[in-house]
């Protein structure tokens, strides 16, 4: 991520944004060739979601973006990544339904990745820059304890899913 060095009450969002774009990566790199390659990543999706970015987005929801409406000119910004999480929930759901198919993956991965990197280049850089440090601790102390309801397991990749088709 370039710009400015990231706060340390971010991190544990920019963690996870890195974790989401990583399985972003996987899938762009993913032959997607057969229904059961599709279908394991749905799972795998799904696994993410449940693991990792439904407390993510719960935290953003009810710390970050109300902090961001504070700045009139944030705003849309902050309403526009509400309506980004609303239709990644969307595809989370017709995942975890086995419901996507290789665009709706591909579609999916672009969608996950295009977010972070607004969340990343835009939101968090603007409030470091407009919030003091006891705003952003503030912030990053009601972060963290929203990000400890998350299980603390590993995903599994998807390669290991695969090899047992």
């Amino acid at each position: 991520m370039e710009g400015m060095l990231r706060d340390p009450n971010l991190v544990p969002l920019s963690r996870q944004h890195q974790h989401a774009l990583a399985l972003c990566v996987r899938i762009n790199r993913a032959a997607l060739a057969t229904p059961g390659e599709v279908k394991a990543w749905q799972s795998e999706i799904q696994q993410h979601f449940e693991q990792e970015i439904r407390f993510h987005f719960a935290a953003e929801e009810k710390h970050l973006f109300p902090a961001a409406r504070q700045y009139p000119d944030l705003v849309s910004l902050a309403d526009e990544l509400v309506a980004e999480h609303k239709q990644l929930r969307e595809y989370f759901a017709q995942s975890a339904a086995g419901a996507l198919d290789e665009a709706g993956v591909r579609r999916f991965a672009e969608t996950l990745s295009g977010h972070i990197r607004k969340e990343e280049r835009q939101l968090f850089e603007e409030l470091q820059r407009r919030m003091t440090p006891p705003m952003l601790a503030e912030v990053g102390e009601q972060i963290d304890h929203a990000l400890g309801a998350g299980p603390e397991t590993c995903i599994t990749p998807t390669e290991s899913i695969l090899k047992n088709l």
